[in-house]
């Protein structure tokens, strides 16, 4: 019996995301240690050819393309028979942050320590330790540029509710609510 796409998309989004990703195991895709998954992520049809290291966040909307459609064309002028699919796995290292509504394409390496911008579309590897975005994704800066650059502009919230983190920053950057 085949489950309809509506069925399934209510299925997943009432699993906790530990059984999201006991869930995502099941339909091959492998999954390190200390992920954070979140269910709008599009694991495409050959989940099975995608892994993911230790300490990976796939954000909302992202992504995941593990064949070459482009083949549509080519099967319909003739230049290849009916039959043919290319396929390409993807790997993402250890410790990388895949940002929203990103796409990664076949046959392609995200080195560990990596960041993927928002909205970036991956169409080659991306080195060890490095942030890409745009459309295709080229490389932006290092990720320790990046710390370099932001870490004076941090502030401790990560774990506080909208409320209190609307406080604080009321409190420290009351100029952002003029």
């Amino acid at each position: 019996m085949k489950i309809s796409r509506f069925f399934k998309q209510f299925y997943v989004k009432s699993l906790s995301k530990a059984k999201y990703i006991e869930y995502l195991r099941k339909l091959g895709v492998r999954i390190g240690k200390g992920c954070d998954i979140d269910k709008t992520a599009n694991f495409g049809s050959e989940p099975w050819l995608i892994k993911l290291g230790d300490n990976v966040r796939i954000t909302r909307g992202v992504q995941f393309i593990t064949h070459d459609g482009a083949l549509w064309t080519l099967r319909k002028m003739g230049l290849i028979d009916g039959q043919s699919v290319k396929y390409g796995p993807i790997k993402i290292g250890d410790n990388c942050n895949i940002s929203w509504n990103s796409i990664i394409l076949p046959n392609i390496t995200i080195g560990k320590n990596s960041i993927v911008a928002a909205g970036a579309v991956v169409t080659h590897n991306v080195p060890e330790g490095s942030i890409v975005g745009g459309v295709p994704a080229r490389v932006i800066e290092s990720v320790d540029e990046y710390y370099e650059k932001i870490k004076n502009d941090c502030v401790p919230a990560f774990s506080m509710s909208n409320a209190q983190k609307r406080e604080y920053l009321e409190k420290i950057k009351p100029e952002w609510f003029e």
